[in-house]
Order: structure tokens, then sequence, then C-alpha cells
């Protein structure tokens, strides 16, 4: 399988090649030549699988031309070792509980994928020298990323975080761990990391000095791995007979999860409908309104892995849909929730259902309840923890709750961090003297 870049200019590049650059020559992101779609033996048999067998059936669509089986096997099987139940949480709606993994968050899947195939390709290969890893985070990607590349031989993960805009689970997450990795606090927002990231890859001199790629949702290895939620989730509802007319709510910030799940449609999972719930950061809610695309700076919400104003994955939506804006608005509609609205949909629901959302599966939670059709069953993505999120979810159901012992365990640790502007020039003075 060749992967070509959404600007069209690139060359075509093979898997490794995609994996290990994170991002074309340029600038836009891989996508693979095909979506090989999965049979209909697959689906009628998908409830009655495991979590693994799913997503290595899944995986072989996407990696098993350049991949052999059973070193393909035994990547997807060391990633999952959790589970992400669906449960019902009132009516016909749902939670896809995302956060099962070991730092409590969606992102732990495709991280702890990608950091085993860069491992295998490293094996296969001749260049046995060291791969840096960038990171740009807005909360869970930086802790996903440090947990699953930690102790990696031969790769030195860097997290970009911006300062004061991360929870303080969420940033010790990723700031406690030494080893192989290093956190960078950034004197800026969510987007001026990414930046950073984006114009590391472009910068000819830093690439001579080091080996870059990226382990945020703009690599292949990222964001396709995430997939594997959406085939589970279709799997389990279809274990109970709700199958049918079936609405995936994805809360939505750099667009990787759902976009994930945009290809598992191209596949052939019968899911009818997907919403895209936004938090105060609306561009891609704003598109689905006027069909224009207007990247804005970043505003800080609760919800703050939301916190995304140019969301890199909206090339690959497009690309996807080949630019069709009626095809997109379609499959896809959009809602956008205030910081109050975010809160009173968690205090809502705790005192009507026992549930505990965290701010990002609040949103998902209130699109479904908004927008669902009475012959129409969601679920929606609980991406993190509430506990990741445990002095704001606190003091809006006005009560205390257990923090689980794997959060306790990193609140224990020494900060380690370095502080950096916001200007490339600082960044790539930094990385070239390491």
């Amino acid at each position: 399988m060749k992967y070509y870049s959404t600007n069209g200019i690139a060359p075509l590049a093979t898997l490794q090649e995609a994996v290990t650059q994170g991002l074309a020559a340029d600038k836009g992101l891989f996508m693979p030549e095909r979506i090989v779609p999965l049979t209909d033996d697959f689906y009628a048999e998908i409830d009655r699988l495991s979590f693994r067998e799913i997503a290595y059936r899944v995986a072989q669509a996407f990696f098993g031309e350049d991949i052999p089986q059973n070193d393909l096997k035994d990547i997807v099987y060391d990633t999952l070792q959790f589970d992400c139940p669906v449960v019902k949480v009132k009516n016909n709606i749902y939670s896809l509980e995302l956060f099962h993994g070991p730092t409590l968050a969606f992102k732990d899947v495709g991280a702890r994928f990608m950091a085993r195939m860069l491992g295998y390709f490293r094996q296969q290969g001749n260049n046995k020298g060291l791969v840096n890893v960038l990171v740009a985070t807005s909360g869970d990607t930086g802790s996903a990323v440090a947990n699953g590349f930690l102790g990696v031989d031969g790769i030195h993960v860097y997290v970009l975080y911006p300062k004061g805009k991360v929870s303080a689970i969420q940033e010790c997450q990723f700031t406690t761990l030494g080893k192989n990795i290093t956190a960078l606090e950034i004197d800026g927002v969510f987007d001026d990391c990414q930046a950073l990231v984006k114009n590391a890859f472009m910068d000819e001199e830093l690439n001579r000095h080091m080996v870059l790629t990226s382990a945020n949702s703009i690599n292949v290895a990222r964001f396709l791995p995430q997939a594997f939620y959406y085939f589970y989730a279709y799997a389990q509802m279809k274990r109970i007979g709700l199958a049918d007319n079936l609405v995936a709510c994805v809360p939505s910030g750099n667009f990787g999860n759902i976009c994930s799940a945009l290809f598992g449609k191209r596949m052939g999972l019968p899911i009818k409908r997907f919403i895209a719930a936004n938090n105060a950061n609306d561009v891609f809610f704003k598109y689905l309104q006027t069909g224009k695309y207007e990247p804005q700076p970043s505003i800080q919400t609760i919800a703050n892995a939301m916190d995304v104003g140019n969301p890199s994955n909206f090339a690959r939506i497009i690309d996807l849909y080949q630019g069709n804006y009626h095809a997109i608005c379609k499959d896809i509609q959009g809602c956008t929730y205030t910081d109050s609205q975010i809160a009173a949909s968690i205090e809502k629901c705790y005192r009507e259902t026992g549930y505990l959302l965290d701010p990002h599966g609040a949103c998902g939670y209130r699109a479904l309840e908004d927008n669902l059709a009475d012959n129409e069953v969601g679920f929606f993505c609980e991406t993190a923890h509430p506990a990741k999120f445990q002095s704001t979810v606190e003091a809006i159901i006005g009560k205390e709750f257990s923090v689980p012992s794997r959060l306790a365990a990193f609140m224990k640790g020494t900060k380690q961090s370095v502080p950096l502007s916001k200007d490339f020039s600082a960044f790539k003075n930094y990385m070239m003297n390491r």
C-alpha cells in the first residue's frame, strides 16, 4: 500500500516511510491510496469476535500488505491489553468507555500501536540510530504517547504542551516519567505547540541533525488504529440487538478520532451517521453550517483536550470526501457547547442516572440527548476518565469521588519539564543542542 499527501505534491510513500516521517514533505497528511472494504462474512460474525480479533481483522485491511500476518497480529494483540465496553447510560444512549488503558484515555490504543509499529520497523531496517518523536498535546495525547513509548529502545519522545492549559493529572502523566521522555512546557496554546511540531518537520537543518517523526494524529499509525473502537462498539450493540439505526457521537478536537471512524464507514461499517461534538472551539461546526473553513485561535475550556482552533485532520476529511461539502454534511452533524452547558450536562446526567461524565464525554452525551431521533440508538465516546479532571468535575457535582490508583501514582512523581517560548527559533535551538 502506498500513501499520498493531502497536498498532492510530495511523492508516494511506503507505510514505513509514512510512519517514520509523520508529515509529508509538502506539509500534507499521508492518506492510503485505497481503503479496503471488509467482507459481509466479517460483519455477519462480528458480534461473536473479541476486541483483539476484530482489531486484527481491521488492521489487516489497513496494514496487511506491508506487515507479515504474524507480526501484525503480535502488534495488535500486544497493544490491546484492555477492554472498551459499551455501557447503557439511559434510554437509547450508551457510553463507549475508551478510558480503560494505561493512562485512562482513548488515545492509549493509537499511541501503543504506533510505538510497537515504529519499534517493528526499526528492527526490520538497517537504521538503528535514535528516532525522535515529537508530539503536541492539549492534554491526553501527551500522556498516552509518553506512556506508550516509555522505555522503548532507540526512541526519544518530546512532549510539547501549553503552559497552564492541561489538567494537573494530565501534566503529571508526562512530566514525571523521565527516561526517554522529555516534556517541553510551551508558553502558548495548543495550536502553538502543533505549529512548532509541523515547522520542525519542514526545517532542513534540524532534519539533518536528527531523525524526526510525529506521534500526533497526523501520523497514520496513530489515527488509523482508533477505528478499532467503532467496529468493536458496533459488535457490542449488535450483541444486544441494537445495531440498526446506530449513531456514533465523537467529542472532537483535532478530528483524528472521528476521521478514523469515517474510514471505518468506508470499509462497510454500518453506522448510520456521526455527530462531531465540539466545545467552544467550533470551527468545524461553523464549516458544516456555512461551507467555509476558517481556523481561529483556540479558546481555553474545561474540555481542554478539544481546545483546537485549526484541526489538522480536517484536511483528511476533505480529502476522504473529495471536497464534497454536501456528502460531508450527509454523514456528519455538528454540535457545539459552552462550558456552562458542558457543566450542566455533567451535573444532570450524574443526578438522573448516577453515571459520571468527564467534560469531553459530556459534549458527546449532550449531543445525543439533543439530536437522537426516536427510532435511533446512539453511543458517545467517553474519551477519558473523569478523575483526570477531578477538581473541575467535583466542583460541578458538589461532591468528591475516588481517583483510580493508576492516576494517583502519577501525582506522586516529581515534575521535570523544560520551559520554552512559542518562538520556533527557541525550540529549534534547544533541539539542535540535543
